[in-house]
């Protein structure tokens, strides 16, 4: 570069070759990418939604020196199932005498031929060497099936059992496995699934375990055992990337909403107790199979609600699912309309006293807490379409018919008791008869 008076020269030739290397990459993320870091415009609000508190799965924070004690549970966890395989007598055994370490060499075998796939799911690269990002999945991977293994058949646990025989790891577990950041590709735990089959205990399919390590996730009622099947069939065909988009789909494929026609407005609705005191009604509905369908039957004014759990988790559970919509390309917004609408009818503590009463949610915070946790939910996402346009119309139109407040005014004030209902009609009789007693007495 030349100076030339108070202007320096600019290296064209530089820029160009510095730019066109950067170009030759490939620039377009892959279809199955799926595994973000949070944004920051989402992540500011409430941090402890979005950090693991006690497990490192995945790359994202292995290297957090907070989550490195629980390494050692991973590693046992690891123990246990070699050991399982290498000694099928004794599922119990953990004796590293027993290992075969032959099994190990094939499940590290099985993954390192699906890295670069593994890779892809991740948005960004991963800082990792090949041999460090493998022994990573390996290990993160057979904890997780053996963690829903010994979920679902408790004779795999031993006495000793660090995460089974304490119930704070257990808690812990189901926060850090539904963080967005703290995933593994679906692909891997299929694989080292299938590695590590044994006849004599494996009954179940792996997406079946997964489900049932969270059995109150958002839901209280457990599903119907005649459509657990037909829905776990759903879900297995449409595929799932990691943990928390099985969840995402156990919820939204087995709903209506996903079928509704949607639109690109929002027509906002009224609270619960506003839509209340304009004559409509709220029902729980036990017959869906997800929280996401709700009903509104103009003929009655009843909006029928499948009930929603609300506990520690919740806000955890809901912020991550809103963070895969908003980051993952052609990801329909429907749980982001959900938390919209719940916002709607939620606005203040009676809101939450009234919904509570109705059973259409079963509320394990106090009120206060429960009211802020829908009022700042979604604050900074962007709601592209709207799949409960149509409930919200029709409830809108059935709020400024001013017979339906009417109705609920009278039913309130005057049919809520037998005795006052008797009066009520005992005076519309009373008028009747003096009417046609006015009308005869002019006729004759």
């Amino acid at each position: 570069m030349e100076a030339r008076g108070d202007h320096i020269a600019i290296d064209v030739e530089a820029i160009t070759s510095n730019l066109e290397t950067k170009l030759q990459g490939n620039l377009v993320l892959p279809s199955h990418c799926s595994i973000f870091r949070i944004p920051t415009i989402l992540s500011r609000h409430i941090k402890i939604s979005y950090e693991p508190n006690a497990f490192a799965i995945g790359p994202f924070h292995h290297d957090n020196p907070k989550l490195k004690p629980t390494e050692r549970i991973k590693q046992k966890y690891l123990l246990d199932l070699i050991s399982r395989l290498s000694n099928p007598n004794n599922p119990n055994s953990s004796n590293p005498v027993n290992l075969n370490r032959k099994l190990i060499e094939n499940l590290t075998k099985a993954i390192s031929d699906v890295e670069n796939d593994a890779r892809e799911y991740y948005a960004g690269p991963i800082d990792m060497k090949g041999e460090d990002f493998v022994e990573m999945l390996v290990l993160d991977g057979c904890f997780l099936i053996e963690l829903f293994r010994k979920n679902a058949y408790p004779h795999l646990c031993n006495e000793c059992d660090p995460i089974f025989t304490m119930s704070c790891l257990l808690q812990f577990l189901h926060h850090d496995l539904v963080l967005l950041e703290n995933q593994i590709p679906w692909l891997v735990l299929d694989i080292l699934f299938e590695q590590t089959e044994m006849k004599s205990v494996q009954k179940k399919p792996l997406i079946q375990l997964a489900l049932e390590f969270f059995p109150s996730l958002l839901k209280k009622e457990k599903p119907n055992v005649g459509n657990v099947q037909s829905n776990l069939s759903i879900i297995q065909n449409h595929g799932s990337r990691h943990i928390l988009d099985l969840l995402r789909n156990s919820l939204v494929l087995n709903s209506d909403t996903i079928n509704k026609r949607s639109n690109n407005e929002w027509e906002h609705i009224r609270s619960a107790t506003n839509l209340r005191a304009s004559g409509i009604t709220f029902k729980k509905d036990v017959a869906s199979e997800s929280i996401l369908d709700i009903k509104f039957f103009p003929k009655g004014g009843v909006m029928a609600i499948p009930p929603l759990l609300i506990q520690e988790t919740t806000e955890t559970v809901f912020r991550n699912l809103i963070s895969l919509e908003q980051c993952c390309p052609n990801y329909k917004p429907i749980i982001t309309c959900y938390a919209v609408l719940l916002d709607n009818l939620i606005d203040t503590n009676d809101d939450i006293q009234l919904l509570d009463k109705r059973k259409v949610i079963v509320n394990w915070l106090n009120n206060d807490d429960a009211t802020k946790l829908f009022n700042r939910l979604y604050i900074d996402t962007y709601v592209k379409e709207n799949y409960y346009y149509e409930l919200t119309t029709e409830v809108n139109k059935y709020c400024k018919k001013s017979w339906n407040t009417y109705r609920r005014v009278l039913k309130r004030d005057y049919f809520r008791h037998p005795w006052a209902s008797i009066s009520v009609i005992a005076a519309f009789v009373a008028l009747v008869l003096t009417f046609l007693q006015t009308l005869y007495t002019m006729k004759a």
